[in-house]
């Protein structure tokens, strides 16, 4: 049985269950029920499709070179030997390096046998496990662990696939592409994550499916990000389930176009454990689904249970904390639509701001959707299924379901990106930088304009910091080196953020 029809089944069951107590707080009015099995669908999505041909994919990928890398051998070597369009298989073994994908079409397949796979370890002392820069890259089947800061890590490379990978403890951010186009992360195991376990950065086209993330700050988080559908994951015990985000001070200043359907979002309670003074450090513990500033947000047909502070808050950039002022971001979530979720035992413990709210209205109940600050075009259906507070001028949506958008994936790749010499630090920063600097406000790490304000007249000296950098600030985590990204880029990187001037 599809989850949908099992969400709508549960859905009525609810409806039965509790129709007394719906009637005693709707006493004199008759309840309406919208099934969002049928009616209108969304109109949301992408139009426009790009890209190579079929034939020529199907082509390329016929005349593909298998290499094998064994336990004991560096997968770094055999990247760096490989000619593009390489499928490297990784047998089952310890492997403890980071590996750089700086070239298109590579494969990256880890091999298990017997229940073993090939495990990157980290050890607790080096800082990334796998960093791809590449268009058309595919990773699979791995383990990694112990890392400092990434597990995967994407760099501006289009037409990613990341999928059926096991990460756990690899403290900053578990599977992050960023700055990339037409990609797919599904079927992966994300635990023990300080910020993100899967965090969409600066990207278009992504579809995030069937993964399992838990005990984590975020479990799922699309930041800056358009046309992206988050569908079947399971979320729990992270402090906050799922998000949309528009992060202030990052150079791609919107989010929208996100479907949120068909997920299991449960006991997302954990203390939050982020970097001081980081974005997600305000999250509070007990969060479903966190919508930020996000726009076309479409929630649908989730099971969002357990969640102590409120199944779905909804809030601007004024309202939530740790968040800096840009002010070509604009600030309130717009056109937020809620359909057909099941919603059970949420804000029962809920924090002082959303009581002092509740009180305000004169409601009692825990809340399943809080929404906070500005924002308008927003809608819901089936209002009454849930208790509510602050969407008293949310109308009732003219569609019901997402059904005619399967995935906002292209039906062709995006053509590879070529990077002109003058624009090396400029899809550097994007590309690497901004995952943890935005020009003015803390993400990770400090904001470009302190950096400015200490190097501004030693590109060498913030150079040589990039490549090996050192722990100066007991309150910001350590940087990991960039290195690999060679001296010329380097350069070119430290160059660019000087002259950065928003």
């Amino acid at each position: 049985m599809k989850l949908k029809k099992v969400l709508y089944t549960f859905a009525v069951l609810a409806l039965v269950l509790g129709a007394y107590f719906l009637g005693q707080k709707n006493t004199g009015s008759s309840l309406s029920y919208t099934d969002s099995s049928s009616g209108k669908s969304y109109a949301g999505g992408v139009t426009e499709e790009t890209g190579t041909s079929n034939a020529d994919d199907v082509a390329a990928k016929a005349a593909r070179v298998t290499v094998t890398v064994k336990a004991g051998e560096s997968i770094q070597e055999a990247v760096k030997a490989a000619e593009p369009g390489t499928i490297i298989r990784v047998m089952p073994g310890l492997y403890h390096e980071t590996v750089y994908i700086d070239k298109d079409d590579i494969s990256l397949i880890g091999v298990i046998e017997k229940g073993e796979r090939a495990t990157l370890d980290g050890k607790g002392e080096m800082n990334d496990a796998i960093l791809y820069s590449g268009n058309n890259f595919v990773v699979e089947n791995f383990k990694i662990t112990k890392y400092k800061g990434n597990a995967i890590m994407g760099q501006a490379g289009n037409n990613f696939e990341i999928r059926n990978n096991q990460i756990v403890d690899t403290g900053v951010y578990g599977i992050f592409p960023q700055l990339g186009k037409n990609g797919i992360v599904e079927y992966n195991v994300v635990s023990g994550i300080e910020d993100a376990a899967i965090y969409i950065g600066m990207s278009d086209n992504v579809h995030v499916a069937h993964n399992d993330v838990f005990d984590s700050v975020a479990g799922i988080e699309i930041e800056n990000s358009r046309h992206a559908i988050v569908e079947n994951n399971y979320v729990h015990n992270n402090t906050g389930g799922v998000l949309a985000f528009i992060t202030p001070g990052l150079p791609i200043k919107t989010t929208y176009d996100v479907i949120i359907r068909n997920n299991f979002i449960s006991g997302n309670n954990h203390p939050n454990f982020a970097a001081p003074g980081s974005t997600v450090s305000g999250i509070p513990a007990g969060t479903g689904i966190l919508i930020m500033a996000a726009d076309q947000v479409v929630i649908e047909d989730n099971i969002i249970s357990d969640n102590k502070t409120a199944g779905i808050l909804i809030t601007d950039h004024e309202n939530a904390s740790s968040v800096s002022f840009d002010p070509e971001s604009e600030p309130n979530p717009d056109e937020v639509a809620i359909l057909n979720n099941v919603m059970l035992n949420n804000g029962y413990d809920t924090i002082t701001e959303v009581k002092a709210l509740m009180a305000l209205e004169l409601k009692q109940a825990n809340p399943d959707i809080v929404a906070v600050g500005g924002g308008t075009g927003s809608c819901i259906i089936n209002r009454h299924r849930y208790n509510v507070v602050g969407i008293s001028d949310y109308t009732d949506c003219d569609f019901t379901n997402t059904d005619d958008i399967l995935t906002y994936q292209l039906a062709t790749p995006v053509p590879p990106r070529e990077i002109k010499p003058s624009e090396r630090g400029m899809i550097a920063y994007l590309g690497v930088c901004t995952g943890c600097h935005a020009y003015s406000g803390r993400l990770v790490g400090p904001p470009v304009q302190i950096i400015q304000a200490l190097y501004m007249d030693d590109p060498e000296g913030l150079m040589a910091y990039i490549k090996d950098p050192t722990k100066k600030r007991p309150d910001f985590p350590e940087m990991p080196s960039q290195a690999y990204l060679g001296d010329e880029t380097l350069r070119a990187v430290a160059d660019y953020m000087l002259a950065l001037e928003k």
